[in-house]
C-alpha cells in the first residue's frame, strides 16, 4: 500500500523532482512549491511570482541546494535552504512552459512550452542560445541526452518526436507517430486504433544516451534507438488503456516507468530487447512464449510479472492500480531503498516501495 505524503499542497500536484542527497520538490496548480524531507515531511513552501502553476522542477546534480522551477512563461532558480525569494528568473519562453531538462554538464537548460519551441538557455551568459521550432503543436517534452550535452530528444501533441544537436537548428530526425503506425497496420480491426490519436506526452532517455522512449494517447509505449543522426523504433507495445501520460527511465538501467490516465502505474523491463537488437542488428520478430509467475502484495492491488515476454507480447514487470490519472512519476532512493513517487490530481504524494519486488 501506497504511503502518502500529505500537508504540503492544497491544490493538484503537476511535477516532481528529487536531489541526489534525498530531498524532494513538488510543483502544483496555483504556483505552489513544496520541498519534503525522506520521511514525507513537508520542510518548505512558497508560491511563486504570478500564481502560475508550477509544471516542471529540476534539482542541479552537482549542487543539490539549487532548483529550477518552471511556472507559466518563467523560469525560476531557488535555494531550497530558503525559498524565499529566487537567486534568479529568466522569462524567455513566449507560452506557458511545459518541460525542463538540464543537460550533463549544467550549462545548458532546455525549455519546451506550448508555442511548440524548445529555448536553450546559456546558464553561464545566462542568455537564449538557441531557439528550436519546429513542432506544430505544443511541445510537451524535452530531454538532454546522458553522455551528448549538445544533444536532446523532444516531442510535441503534433505526433511528433525529434532528435536534435545543438549545433543545427533544424531537428536531424523527425518521426510521425500516426503516420508509422497508419504504415504498420495490417489487420482489419486495426484502424479502430485512429481514435486515439498518438499525441506525444513524455520521453525519457535511458543512463546510455541511446535509449529512449515516449509515451502517447494512444496507450501506446514506445521504444526508440539513436544511430549517429536518425533513429530507429525497437519496440512499440501497448501498456495502457487511455494516454500514457508519463515515462521515466530508471537510473542505469533499461527498467521503465510508465504512469497513465487510466490510473496505473506500469514497470517494464526492455533490457533484454534493447540488447538483442545490439547483438543483432538485422530486423526479425521475437515470438517467444515463456511461463509468467504472478503475485500480489499485501494490499491486493499489485500485480507484478517475474517475466515481462509470452507468446512475443511485452508484460509488465510491476502493475500498480494507482486509481488517479499519473500527473508525474519519479524513481529515487529514499533511506537508501527504490520508491516510485508518484502525484496525481490530488494534493499529496503517493510512495510506492520497490524493495518487496
Amino acid at each position: 500500500m501506497a504511503v502518502k505524503w500529505i500537508g504540503g499542497h492544497s491544490s493538484p500536484i503537476l511535477c516532481l523532482n528529487a536531489s541526489s542527497e534525498g530531498l524532494v520538490a513538488s510543483g502544483a496548480e496555483g504556483g505552489d512549491l513544496v520541498t519534503w524531507g525522506e520521511d514525507g515531511t513537508p520542510l518548505g513552501h512558497t508560491r511563486l511570482e504570478g500564481a502560475n502553476d508550477v509544471t516542471c522542477v529540476l534539482f542541479s546534480p552537482s549542487c543539490p541546494t539549487k532548483l529550477y522551477a518552471s511556472h507559466g512563461e518563467t523560469i525560476s532558480i531557488l535555494d531550497v535552504r530558503s525559498l524565499k525569494g529566487s537567486l534568479d528568473h529568466f522569462h524567455v519562453n513566449e507560452e506557458e512552459i511545459n518541460c525542463l531538462s538540464l543537460n550533463e554538464t549544467e550549462n545548458l537548460l532546455a525549455s519546451a512550452d506550448d508555442s511548440g519551441a524548445i529555448k536553450i538557455l546559456d546558464l553561464e551568459n545566462k542568455k537564449v542560445s538557441r531557439s528550436l521550432k519546429r513542432h506544430s503543436n505544443i511541445c510537451s517534452s524535452v530531454a538532454f541526452r546522458p553522455q551528448r550535452p549538445q544533444s536532446l530528444v523532444s516531442c510535441g501533441l503534433d505526433m511528433q518526436v525529434m532528435l536534435w544537436n545543438l549545433q543545427k537548428a533544424r531537428p536531424l530526425w523527425v518521426t510521425n507517430l500516426q503516420e508509422d503506425e497508419t504504415e504498420a497496420m495490417e489487420s482489419p480491426q486495426s484502424p479502430g486504433q485512429l481514435l486515439n490519436p498518438a499525441l506525444a506526452h513524455s520521453v525519457s532517455v535511458a543512463a546510455c544516451g541511446n535509449i529512449f522512449s515516449c509515451g502517447a494517447e494512444d496507450g501506446k509505449i514506445r521504444i526508440f534507438r539513436v544511430m549517429g543522426v536518425k533513429c530507429e523504433q525497437e519496440l512499440g507495445f501497448k501498456g495502457h488503456t487511455l494516454g500514457v501520460s508519463q515515462v521515466c527511465f530508471l537510473p542505469e538501467s533499461y527498467l521503465l516507468l510508465t504512469g497513465g490516465n487510466d490510473g496505473k502505474v506500469m514497470m517494464w523491463d526492455v533490457s533484454s530487447e534493447v540488447e538483442k537488437k545490439q547483438k543483432s542488428p538485422t530486423k526479425h520478430t521475437h515470438r517467444k512464449s515463456t511461463k509468467r509467475a504472478t503475485y500480489t502484495n499485501q494490499d491486493g492491488n499489485t500485480n507484478t510479472s517475474v517475466t515481462h515476454e509470452e507468446q512475443g507480447k511485452i508484460l509488465p514487470k510491476l502493475s500498480i492500480e494507482h486509481g488517479e490519472k499519473v500527473n508525474w512519476l519519479l524513481s529515487t532512493k529514499i533511506k537508501g531503498c527504490q520508491n516510485i513517487l508518484v502525484a496525481d490530481q490530488t494534493s499529496c504524494i503517493s510512495v510506492y516501495p520497490l524493495n518487496e519486488f
